[in-house]
C-alpha cells in the first residue's frame, strides 16, 4: 500500500520541469501549459492518489492529479461535502 506521498516515486510527471505543472494564471499561453501537465497526468498510473493527496492537504495552485486549479477547487467543494456526509452518517 503507498503512503500519502509514495505515489510520487511512481508519478509520470518525476522526470518532467515542475514549472510545466504551475502555470501563471489560466488564459493565454497558460492554456497550453495547463493542457500539456493534463496530458501527462493522463497517462500517469498514480494519477488518483496524486489528486487524492491534492485534495487532503488543499493543493490551491498548480495541476495535480490531472485537475487544473479552478476544476480541482469546485471537487474538493464536493470531495469536503462528501466528507461531511460520511461522517454525520457515522
Amino acid at each position: 500500500m503507498l503512503t500519502l506521498t509514495d505515489w510520487r516515486e511512481l508519478s509520470a510527471c518525476r522526470d518532467t520541469d515542475p514549472d510545466l505543472f504551475f502555470p501563471v494564471g489560466t488564459t493565454g499561453p497558460a492554456v497550453a501549459q495547463i493542457e500539456k501537465a493534463t496530458a501527462i497526468c493522463s497517462i500517469c498510473s498514480v494519477q488518483e492518489a496524486c489528486l487524492q493527496y491534492a485534495l487532503e492537504t488543499n493543493q490551491e495552485a498548480g495541476v495535480w492529479g490531472g485537475y487544473a486549479e479552478d476544476d480541482r477547487r469546485r471537487l474538493r467543494k464536493r470531495w469536503l461535502a462528501e466528507r461531511r456526509r460520511q461522517r454525520q452518517a457515522s
